[in-house]
């Protein structure tokens, strides 16, 4: 551990193998996931992103090591990572369309009362609860079915939901997909305010909205790392260019 992350929680991984039936879908994958920065993880389809999420999420077996506190996550049941402050989202929102925003957000945090506390109504809402409709931006529809929340507002919602959950570890894959350009700008603001006391990483193909939020970047091409560092470095790597940024990265040099 170097000097730079003592006081911090981040996730450690080393020789990340994903193996299907002979096919290394993850080969061998260093990565190193710092808490207060925004870390978009790119490449292109079949690069293996999700599939190494799903590793550091107990969704499929890995081997290796992905120490986050002092634990191997890989071999760890999902259910044992949510405990331990790991959350995700996917790419299309799971939200209980039926139920309020309100209702999501207290099941959600259900996650750490205990089973007997879950068979009560509540008699008020929740100060962490009341807090995250705060900060995701959904006061006013707190008493709505999530069913009829837009595209991006379900989005939010997913995030509260892992807020609730005091995540400190959120894997967030393609936010944005769909999303206009208003609820692009107000996603990227929503990490950038929650992201400080946490780790976030953002599975992306969105470039534009890379550019403007990440603050590292890992590449990922073949189950491998292609490269890391800021935007611009990733902007200026030739190999990056031509697996994967193409004409992308001269059109974001231009903007």
């Amino acid at each position: 551990m170097t000097a730079s992350l003592i006081g911090q929680d981040y996730i450690e991984i080393r020789g990340l193998t994903v193996d299907f039936d002979g096919f290394k879908a993850i080969d061998g994958v260093d990565l190193t996931l710092m808490q207060g920065r925004l870390h978009f993880l790119i490449g292109p389809n079949g690069a293996g992103k999700t599939t190494l999420v799903d590793a550091l999420t107990g969704l499929v077996q890995g081997s290796g090591e992905a120490r986050f506190r002092n634990k191997n996550l890989l071999g760890m049941r999902a259910h044992r990572i949510v405990q331990l402050g790991i959350g995700r989202t996917f790419q299309t929102a799971t939200v209980f369309e039926q139920l309020t925003v309100l209702q999501n957000l207290d099941i959600a945090a259900g996650v750490h009362r205990k089973g007997s506390r879950l068979l009560f109504a509540r008699r008020a809402v929740p100060e962490r609860v009341a807090q995250t409709l705060e900060t995701i931006g959904l006061q006013a529809l707190a008493n709505r079915p999530a069913g009829i929340l837009a595209h991006g507002q379900k989005q939010w919602l997913e995030v509260g939901m892992l807020l609730v959950q005091d995540a400190q570890v959120m894997f967030l894959d393609e936010t944005v997909a769909g999303m206009s350009a208003d609820e692009r700008e107000e996603t990227g603001d929503l990490l950038e305010r929650i992201v400080p006391d946490r780790t976030i990483v953002v599975i992306e193909h969105d470039m534009e909205f890379m550019r403007r939020y990440a603050d590292f970047v890992t590449v990922m091409h073949a189950g491998k790392v292609l490269a890391e560092g800021t935007v611009a470095e990733i902007q200026a790597d030739p190999q990056v260019h031509e697996v994967y940024l193409g004409t992308a990265a001269e059109v974001g040099a231009d903007e």
